[in-house]
């Protein structure tokens, strides 16, 4: 199945949940002023860009329920050559129709024009509230420009449904065509990751690796990070969301690195953990290996029929005891669970959904349930231990490492796949390609 067809179902499976008479409106999202007249590289709204195809700001989809026509239609900018010699190209009306599949295509400065015309007809709106307040607008406009047209008979809609959710779940799923790009992603940022073990050494700085792991992302059209790339050595490590990214490496220091590239917008988040100057001490051996077995363990959990909350369970079994066994934790095992002791070393959950975004639309809990792993879901699996380097309730040996290990997986029909499974992470696997 080519994109074209891909967008297409995705909107007619939209259209297939909305009530009789019924509007579904999503707008992308405008540039972002970066400084004096200078954008940020712009990058769709991710339900606008899962529905639509389109990756230009200026645009309204619509889609009418079937007993409204069932048309998809997008307003967009007409093609303007003078400002694609500036810009480049645009795809313009004749290509929402051609290349996108849409059944009509309207200039983005006739939407406010027009959306009356088609308010009057419907009783219910499906609009992402809240999220883009231009759209709410231009629907508020239409909606007060019906009312006062009340005593010619017209009407307006009655009923005002977030459609954020429904295009939520929607994504939960992947398609094999959402698949095969996560995938690329993937491989490309394990490239990237064996890359900068090479690379990286004593004295050279976190910016020059995160500059190495870009650089290596880009050679394989990953352009884009899915995120800011943490590239934490030694202590910073235990700084869960570091992105600073400007200290020395230094030797005898572990490097975390928590990055990924992201490919036709699908996110891929990788985390590994090494040496900087390639040999593990043996406290750095022993929690990473506690780490990697916990991992794996996780890893081998996510199964078709497996609830979500059942991964983290069984790392922080692994977890917890290994801590106990290492003496960084006292006391029993499932006591120390239930008493949360690990949040010391342990302070976040299993991983989270992964797709258009790095942590990927969708709900956890069903009715206040678990959610049930199903094939096509995509997550990541990253336990970590992080032993702050001021902590003086562990001994010296401890303090400042931290350790993160992090897959990209796939659910299948009898289990799952790991989409990254081609970067080595065994302290013996490492250790010789960095000696290479």
């Amino acid at each position: 199945m080519n994109n074209r067809a891909e967008f297409k179902r995705r909107r007619l499976a939209l259209q297939a949940q909305l009530k009789p008479r019924s509007i579904a409106l999503l707008m992308a999202r405008p540039e972002v002023l970066r400084n004096g007249d200078s954008t940020f590289t712009y990058r769709p709204e991710s339900n606008f860009f899962y529905l639509s195809g389109l990756a230009e700001p200026e645009a309204v989809l619509m889609i009418l329920s079937k007993d409204l026509g069932g048309q998809c239609i997008l307003f967009n900018r007409p093609r303007d050559p003078k400002l694609e010699r500036w810009n480049g190209f645009m795809l313009g009306l004749e290509g929402a129709v051609s290349e996108l599949d849409m059944d009509e295509a309207y200039p983005i400065t006739e939407f406010q024009q027009k959306l009356p015309n088609y308010l009057q007809q419907a009783q219910h709106v499906y609009a992402p509230w809240g999220r883009i307040p231009q759209l709410d607008q231009f629907i508020k406009n239409a909606q007060e420009d019906l009312k006062k047209q009340v005593r010619r008979g017209v009407s307006w809609p009655t009923e005002f449904i977030d459609v954020q959710r429904m295009v939520d779940e929607m994504r939960v799923i992947k398609s094999e065509y959402e698949i095969q790009l996560m995938r690329y992603a993937a491989q490309s940022s394990v490239k990237a990751h064996l890359a900068v073990m090479q690379y990286a050494k004593p004295g050279l700085h976190e910016y020059q690796v995160e500059a190495h792991f870009n650089y290596h992302c880009g050679l394989e059209n990953c352009r884009l990070q899915a995120y800011s790339p943490i590239v934490a050595g030694g202590a910073n490590a235990c700084i869960l969301h570091y992105i600073e990214n400007t200290a020395p490496l230094r030797d005898g220091d572990l490097l975390l690195i928590d990055a990924g590239g992201e490919y036709n917008y699908y996110a891929s988040d990788i985390t590994r953990t090494f040496p900087v100057n390639g040999r593990f001490s043996e406290a750095q051996r022993q929690i990473y290996e506690l780490v990697l077995v916990a991992q794996l363990a996780g890893i081998a959990a996510v199964k078709p029929g497996t609830a979500w909350n059942e991964v983290q369970h069984v790392m922080l079994q692994i977890l917890t005891a290994g801590l106990v066994k290492l003496g960084l934790l006292k006391g029993n095992v499932t006591t120390l669970i239930e008493e949360k002791a690990f949040l010391q070393f342990y302070m976040h959950g299993s991983g989270h959904f992964l797709g258009l975004d790095v942590h990927d639309a969708g709900a956890y809990k069903i009715d206040g349930q678990w959610r049930l792993f199903e094939p096509g879901m995509t997550l990541t699996v990253e336990p970590g231990l992080y032993i702050d380097a001021n902590d003086m309730t562990v001994d010296a040996k401890w303090r400042g490492i931290g350790v993160r290990i992090e897959d990209d997986v796939v659910v299948t029909s009898q289990g799952c796949e790991v989409l990254s499974a081609g970067l080595i992470k065994t302290v013996a696997e490492i250790e010789a390609w960095m000696a290479k």
